[in-house]
This record gives structure tokens, sequence and C-alpha cells, in this order.
């Protein structure tokens, strides 16, 4: 494999429940990408999946010219050339893939975040869930899952109407399992129960990017918007149309954002990393 002038870059985007990388050339064309559950220690799951993508890809880590990670566990990669926040490296990954995007709104499995975009896509400001699992890819997989007998992969495949879904009042992810649990032994539709959970998520995510300002075009990005009924769900709450990132899972955008900066980083360009003055965090 080659590359102009031989270069190649990687982001590694170490996250709560998965663990992606990506690898580029030096003209920005995609050259790898992989996709592995996360395990118990961070450190060892970012060398598996950046060791296994090189694998695939017949090359060495030398054969790398700068690597950047991001995501939870990225502290946990010390042979990473840097280390740069997930609202940066999303962002920059969200942008590249939708020049239009304003707002990006990424779910995660252990939090949530929305990203207002500079026209070149930086970080303008930021609002992020990560006190409390409701709202995020978690809160929606556990309850499935313990409650309801289903998973988040065979979310599409149910008829759900939004509008006549059922109410789910708790925000914390074990009362509102609880909640389910009494809904299920009153004989409640699954259906109705489900779009209750979906409009849970949707209310809790839309609250972030009304409180920073809803910019268009709104890009949705992480595991959680690969099921259309969350995206309905915060079309209606946001009273906006909602895009996917064009051509890529959207779970690698974080991994694809750090690739980019590690190709921006190599040839001495500065990145500006968000400013906490312009963040919140609930």
């Amino acid at each position: 494999m080659t590359s102009k002038n031989g270069r190649l870059y990687a982001g590694l985007d170490i996250g709560s429940r998965t663990t992606k990388a990506v690898v580029m050339d030096g003209e920005g064309r995609i050259r790898g990408t992989r996709i592995e559950d996360s395990k118990y220690s961070s450190g060892r799951i970012g060398a598996l999946v950046f060791e296994g993508l090189l694998a695939e890809l017949g090359l060495s880590r030398e054969g790398i010219r700068y690597i950047v990670a991001t995501g939870y566990g990225r502290v946990s990669v010390p042979w990473a050339d840097a280390t740069i926040t997930e609202i940066t490296c999303h962002a920059r990954g969200a942008h590249s893939l939708n020049p239009t995007a304003r707002s990006v709104i990424d779910i995660g499995g252990q939090d949530s975040k929305a990203i207002s975009l500079t026209e070149t896509g930086g970080v303008m400001r930021f609002a992020m869930n990560d006190k409390c699992a409701a709202g995020c890819g978690r809160f929606l997989e556990t309850i499935l899952k313990h409650a309801l007998d289903t998973s988040v992969y065979e979310l599409d495949s149910y008829d759900i109407d939004l509008r006549r879904a059922c109410s789910i009042n708790s925000t914390c992810t074990v009362f509102a399992e609880s909640e389910v649990i009494s809904l299920v032994a009153e004989g409640t539709a699954r259906e109705a129960i489900i779009g209750g959970l979906v409009n849970a998520i949707a209310h809790r995510v839309s609250s972030l990017l009304k409180r920073i300002g809803i910019r268009e075009d709104v890009v949705f990005c992480g595991g959680v918007a690969k099921n259309r009924w969350v995206r309905a769900a915060l079309e209606e709450a946001l009273a906006v149309q909602i895009k996917s990132v064009d051509g890529m899972d959207p779970q690698l955008v974080g991994a694809l954002g750090a690739a980019l900066l590690a190709s921006e980083r190599s040839q001495g360009e500065p990145q500006r990393e968000p400013a906490l003055r312009d963040s919140y965090s609930i």
C-alpha cells in the first residue's frame, strides 16, 4: 500500500461501548477501518483494534506517521502521538463528511453531545450529558435487553408510532427500567414502550442542542444514529431535518476526525480545543 509521499495517519477512538480505528493517507482517502466492542482494559483493546487494522492492511506501526487517540480511553494508549477530546474529533470528522454541518449530535454508549461548528469544522460551543446514562446508548441497550427481551439491533423492525407512545418519566436508567417493567406487567404493547424510551432519549438530547443553539445543517453520529426511530424522535423534538454522515458508519466519525487531525498535526497545523467557557455539562 502506498500513499502520497508514503504518509499514513491513524485515528483511534476508544469509547465505553466500542473502540474504533481509521487509517487514511496523505490525500485524505480512507485506507481501512475497524470497530470492536470495548473490553475491561482500554489500553489493551485500543492496541488490539489498532494492530488488527494494521494487520488487515499489511502494515506495521512504523508505517503510520502520526496517531491521534480520542474517546473515553484515550489516555490509556501512551504510544499515540497525541490525545484530543472527542468533542474536537467528532466536530472535525462530521464536518469532513458533511461540509454544510453546523451542528452535530453524537449519542454514544456513555454520554451524548451537542456541538456547534464553525464553517471550517472547528468547535464554537458544546453541551454534554456525561453525568447520567439517560439519553445515551447504554440507557436504551440496558432497558431493551433486561425489560423488553429485545435489542438495539432489532428496533428498526418494530412499527412504532412515536406520537402515541407511552410516557417514560424517569431520567435515571434504574428507575426508568422499573417504570418499563410496570408497563409490561400492565400489558402495554412493546412498541408503545419502545416509543416512550426513544422519545425520552430525544427529549434529553434535544435539550443539549437547544441549550447551545440549533444551527442547520444538523448531523447525527454515534452508534445510536443507526436507529431510524431515534432520528425521527429527534427531528420531531427539534423541528428540523437531521442528516446522516455521508458515506461512513456513524460510529467511525470520531476516529475519522482523529485521523484528520493526525494528518494536520504532523504537518504542524495548530488545533484549538473548545474553551471551557463555551461548554455545558449536565
